[in-house]
């Protein structure tokens, strides 16, 4: 089993895609000709994003995410968080929670992505050595 895909489902899928492109430099997939699905590379996991128009066509009932109680956050890793996080914000990404260094090691930040997604920008979790 692997996974093989995070499906965000949005109202408007190229849009989406544009977003997530600009704001995290992320490469372009595809967006179908129907524009209700279309992803992005980002390696073995690709993001994708479903339209809720078909996801309604289709006997699912989607919701839209909530910032103020997310059930979830995607995350992308860097080694520059402070970077990427100005990037996303100039992208319109909203600031969640600034940069900061956390007592575990790692550098995280939050934004909100333009359809209220939690996105964290995080740096490497340093793991402790085996032994």
């Amino acid at each position: 089993m692997q996974l093989r895909y995070t499906i965000l489902y949005v109202d408007d899928v190229a849009a989406a895609v544009d977003f997530y492109a600009t704001a995290f430099g992320l490469d372009r997939g595809f967006v179908h000709d129907s524009g209700d699905y279309g992803e992005l590379a980002t390696g073995a996991t690709k993001l994708a994003f479903s339209s809720t128009a078909l996801m309604r066509q289709l006997g699912k009932d989607p919701r839209p995410p909530s910032i103020t109680g997310p059930t979830f956050e995607i995350a992308f890793e860097t080694d520059d968080v402070p970077a990427a996080f100005q990037r996303a914000v100039a992208a319109g990404a909203a600031v969640v929670q600034p940069v900061r260094d956390e007592s575990w090691g790692q550098t995280t930040s939050y934004v909100s992505d333009p359809h209220g997604y939690l996105v964290e920008i995080c740096s490497p979790i340093q793991l402790p050595s085996p032994g």
